[in-house]
């Protein structure tokens, strides 16, 4: 792989309008909306109810800008949402979040919906199984984390020391970069934060490689991995390791009743404070005057103007379907053309008819094929379910009554590249589903199989309720390409300084969510609206 190189330069620039842009200057914010006249000259439309729209909705209706979003579903929230079938009701997503990090409690606090968010803290930070591993990670405890993994690989016991406190250390020097709203001195920004610094333009692979050799122990430490999709040798450094250090910190937690409730409340921020939230509403086109946003056109014809357009859908859709063509700059084309959508999933909800919490070690267990990162994830790219990694997620080990008295609610979750879905598309949109449904429920039984041997024996004849998506299940429901879940792969090339701007190169078109600055994950998707509301603000009252 290319490794690509930033300037000092080039770096210090990109890092200050990055911490600009997360840690908002309210003094500013104000500054800029004096500078904008009446906010109702500036009606914006959102594209799309997942967190990252509705984010900066909420900030954007909290300033008295008239919003509406158009949401081609029936509920808010993307991927942070959650189903009924039978008498279990279904998390789409979640598993773990950092939300009670410093960032997402201050977005959450300034909406005014921090107290409408109730969490729990898991059992452990998540469970590794391989042939030759199992080990559960501790809650909060990096020191004891430490000492587990240097038990288990005396002669890597310093490097994996270092390697991991390194982690941490970033976590907490990027908070303490947020925090102070990018005012620094350039000069001495590689002593002020010497790991961000050091980490910037790496991949995690060439991250480790500085402290540790053991495969093994490399293994270990990278097993986070599926979080975001890559494999060690092209995942951003940056992004592994700054959200590794904050979870290992602060904890991984479960959204208390479902993840339902967080795009919820920020549907309900958007609405109290005069936005307006419009479901079953798909967007077709952004209607631009002079090339520049004027509003959109729906798939049932309704115009919507719109000084502004904040686009939550998926990227490519939006730069290659809903924009006329030859609008974009050349170059902006050509970096786009070099992205691709993340992983997709494969996943099996099960609702149990007993209660089995107690005989399960872990809340959630994922199944490596101890051949590491890199083996497992070209496993996933070509969905090889029957030998891939796959994890297994025990609701109930979250809080007591998740699930109605004397049943449990199970995922089983398999990551898998897009292709072996993609002969299925014309079927799955004519309807005529008959193939599909054979592969669907072929990779079903294959992965309860494989759940049964190594996580929870017996579990065929729990089955009480079963449901399964694919990606063309994600694609349908969530419109994002390929049905990907972290939006673009946060490779190096697309991560940290280097990542996607909000702010498009078509004046009053901007980015929230996933897809946009800075990547996938709840915490992620948050902060892209927090940032894609300040660019506005700092745009409008320039």
């Amino acid at each position: 792989m290319k490794k690509q190189k930033i300037s000092r330069r080039k770096f210090l620039a990109i890092s200050a309008i990055s911490a600009a842009t997360v840690a908002l200057d309210w003094k500013k914010v104000a500054a800029f909306s004096a500078r904008m006249g009446p906010a109702k000259k500036y009606p914006t439309i959102i594209i799309g109810a997942g967190l990252g729209g509705l984010c900066c909705g909420a900030y954007l209706a909290r300033q008295g800008v008239p919003v509406t979003v158009l949401e081609q579903h029936d509920i808010p929230g993307g991927y942070a949402t959650s189903f009924d079938r039978g008498d279990f009701e279904f998390e789409v997503s979640l598993h773990g979040t950092c939300i009670n990090s410093n960032a997402n409690q201050r977005i959450l606090t300034e909406l005014d919906i921090a107290k409408k968010i109730k969490t729990v803290l898991l059992p452990e930070f998540y469970r590794i199984k391989t042939p030759d591993t199992d080990i559960r990670i501790p809650q909060q405890d990096p020191e004891a984390y430490i000492r587990m993994l240097c038990e288990r690989f005396p002669d890597e016991a310093a490097g994996i020391s270092e390697f991991i406190r390194e982690m941490v250390g970033l976590s907490d020097e990027t908070d303490r970069f947020i925090a102070k709203k990018g005012k620094f001195f350039k000069l001495f920004f590689p002593l002020q934060f010497p790991k961000m610094w050091h980490i910037r333009g790496k991949t995690l692979a060439e991250f480790m490689d500085g402290y540790v050799s053991d495969p093994k122990a490399k293994a270990v430490l990278g097993s986070l991995w599926s979080y975001y999709g890559l494999p060690p040798e092209r995942l951003s450094a940056f992004y592994y390791a700054n959200a590794t250090g904050e979870y290992l910190k602060k904890g991984s937690y479960y959204i208390r009743r479902r993840s339902q409730d967080i795009s919820d409340a920020l549907a309900g921020a958007i609405e109290a404070a005069g936005g307006n939230v419009r479901y079953n509403t798909e967007v077709e086109k952004i209607i631009l005057k002079n090339e520049t946003v004027a509003g959109v056109k729906t798939t049932d014809g309704e115009i919507f103007p719109a000084r502004a357009v904040v686009s939550n859908a998926g990227a490519p859709t939006t730069f290659s379907k809903m924009l006329p063509p030859n609008i974009l700059p050349a170059a902006y084309k050509k970096k786009l053309a070099e992205y691709r959508p993340s992983l997709s999933t494969f996943i099996v909800w099960l609702g149990l008819n007993r209660e089995i919490a107690d005989r399960i070690p872990a809340y959630s267990t994922h199944v490596g094929t101890g051949s590491g990162p890199s083996a497992d994830y070209a496993l996933c790219k070509k969905g090889d379910i029957a030998n891939g990694p796959f994890s297994v997620t025990v609701y109930d080990k979250a809080y007591d009554g998740y699930s109605k008295k004397g049943t449990t609610s199970v995922m089983l979750l398999f990551l898998t590249g897009y292709e072996p879905w993609r002969k299925f598309e014309k079927v799955y949109q004519r309807g005529d589903k008959k193939v599909y449904h054979a592969q669907k429920e072929a990779w079903t039984r294959i992965l309860i199989h494989r759940s049964e041997k190594a996580v929870i024996p017996g579990l065929s004849d729990m089955i009480e309720v079963k449901e399964a998506a694919t990606p063309l299940t994600n694609q349908y429901f969530t419109k994002n390409p390929e049905g990907a879940i972290y939006g673009y792969e946060t490779s190096v090339e697309n991560a940290f300084m280097n990542r996607i701007k909000n702010k498009t190169p078509v004046p009053g078109l901007f980015l929230a969510g996933a897809w946009g600055d800075p990547g996938g994950g709840y915490e992620g998707a948050l902060i892209s609206g927090r940032k894609t509301f300040y660019e506005m603000m700092k745009e409008w009252g320039a």
